[in-house]
């Protein structure tokens, strides 16, 4: 098993951050550059517990297909999304969001991704030297685009 672990600042009340988490329309602009979309499920508007999405996308030229489901969900706290179906053989996604202590106006978004590919030792292999960087800096954009957004809804109201 693997782990990817992010922490982000977001200019924005965390109530706003974990809304803008589990809303599929933001998501799946937050992920332009693979062509993600919610093909099944909840397709539109804010997840919530108990939800599921399937999500369709390209990464490295090809289609992957992915369902997730809200299987914790605390606001503001923080929530989880784990695999379903999909291409991995496990999938946990824990989004933790906290004030941040340096700055009251700010959220601290704290990522904790646990996965695991199928195909045994070949498949731990790719998952250590292809796929965990690559999930990082796809996460680490996504971040980067929501922290964005968020910041300028915060500035602008």
């Amino acid at each position: 098993m693997l782990r990817i672990e992010l922490t982000t600042q977001v200019q924005a009340v965390r109530e706003a951050v974990f809304d803008a988490c589990l809303d599929v329309d933001m998501h799946t602009t937050s992920m332009g550059a693979s062509a993600e979309r919610a093909v099944g499920g909840v397709t539109t508007g804010r997840l919530t517990a108990g939800d599921a999405v399937t999500w369709e996308a390209r990464h490295f030229g090809l289609p992957w297909r992915m369902t997730v489901g809200i299987s914790d969900h605390r606001r503001p706290h923080g929530f989880t999304d784990e695999q379903i179906r999909g291409p991995f053989e496990r999938w946990r996604h824990e989004h933790v969001f906290t004030p941040d202590p340096a700055n009251p106006s700010a959220t601290l978004m704290r990522d904790v991704i646990d996965f695991a590919a199928p195909m045994g030792l070949v498949g731990r292999l790719v998952a250590s030297l292809i796929l965990r960087p690559y999930l990082q800096r796809l996460v680490a954009r996504r971040n980067a685009y929501l922290a964005a957004t968020l910041a300028e809804r915060h500035s602008a109201g």
